[in-house]
């Protein structure tokens, strides 16, 4: 096997899982799994900024306690988000007495997060490790694109950045759906200029990394019963099914795009959902509980990240992608 594909010998298990929304994330398609729906964006607080921090403990703080954990059983938190300098995980961290390790890889760091977290507690170097995520709609938009208050029109390609945070705790212990493989997936760029076409940027990366994981475990996507890619939205997904099938391999009923499917119709989203929160929350409400219920038994996922900044996309530079695989099983 390649050494970007990592077959976990003692299979860590998600002893436990949390996801936190928006008002528009509860009214989706997924508002009967998630565990907590904010009832504005503010949470409470006063600025977007420190909602986002406050989502992030919440969710680790949850998910802690439906692991039936204290946050002195947890050895490391590995979390990371779409703000500068990552501080809505950052400035999270100050709430627990635990070490913390910061990643990013933009919309792909739900899947970094428990990729290193596994390999951590596979390793035995630690046997709880909390893995988290998030973005939020009104942090990331004047972020990246506009000022909210310019009301910019957005353009049929572009997708809505979720209002939302994932958490899980991996540990070597307990009960849960086990993680057995991660795949890392290399930084790929097809010269995409538009930072509200994330679809397209990112969908070459997830193409790359699904290749690699197919070729490096000499499976298939028969071999799953679920294959769920983070945030391509519409236009993402239907790219990497035409770029895996001209490769010979056609992505059937069980392929799914979380930023596709998260809105309803009516919800004026355009491609569909995007952001950290997107596939995290996904994946710790409806697919983990699937997993749990057995009516999933192998799911291959993978968030996509878009590497985008500021500063590069103002010197006229393009946007490199990245995404990342887990394989959790029941």
């Amino acid at each position: 096997m390649r050494c970007d594909t990592i077959k976990f010998k003692k299979a860590p298990k998600i002893v436990g899982s949390f996801s936190i929304v928006g008002p528009k994330e509860g009214e989706g398609n997924f508002k009967d799994y998630f565990d907590y729906i904010m009832k504005n964006d503010l949470f409470g607080e006063k600025t977007f900024e420190m909602a986002e921090r406050k989502m992030v403990e919440t969710a680790i703080t949850g998910a802690i306690q439906n692991a039936k954990l204290n946050v002195k059983d947890i050895d490391i938190l590995v979390a990371g988000d779409l703000l500068n300098q990552i501080i809505s995980s950052s400035y999270a961290a100050r709430a627990f007495n635990f070490p913390y390790l910061g990643v990013y890889g933009a919309c792909s760091t739900m899947a970094e997060s428990m990729a290193v977290g596994a390999i951590l507690v596979d390793g035995g170097y630690f046997k709880n490790v909390a893995c988290c995520t998030a973005s939020h709609f009104s942090t990331a938009e004047r972020q990246y694109r506009f000022p909210l208050e310019l009301g910019n029109q957005r353009p049929p390609v572009s997708q809505w950045t979720v209002t939302g945070a994932g958490s899980c705790v991996i540990s070597c212990e307990g009960e849960g759906p086990r993680i057995t493989m991660a795949t890392f997936g290399k930084v790929i760029d097809w010269g995409i200029v538009d930072v509200n076409n994330m679809g397209a940027a990112m969908a070459p990366s997830c193409a790359s990394t699904l290749l690699a994981h197919f070729e490096n475990t000499k499976t298939s996507p028969d071999d799953y019963d679920l294959i769920a890619t983070g945030d391509l939205g519409k236009l993402g997904s239907e790219i990497l099914i035409d770029l895996m099938e001209d490769k010979g391999i056609k992505l059937g009923l069980n392929y799914c795009d979380c930023g596709q499917m998260y809105y309803k119709r009516n919800q004026n989203t355009l491609c569909g959902g995007s952001g950290c929160g997107c596939s995290a929350t996904v994946f710790n409400s409806y697919i983990m509980k699937k997993l749990k219920s057995g009516k999933l038994k192998k799911v291959l996922f993978l968030p996509t990240g878009a590497l985008l900044s500021t500063t590069a996309t103002q010197q006229g530079e393009s946007i490199p992608g990245v995404c990342h695989a887990i394989v959790c099983e029941s």
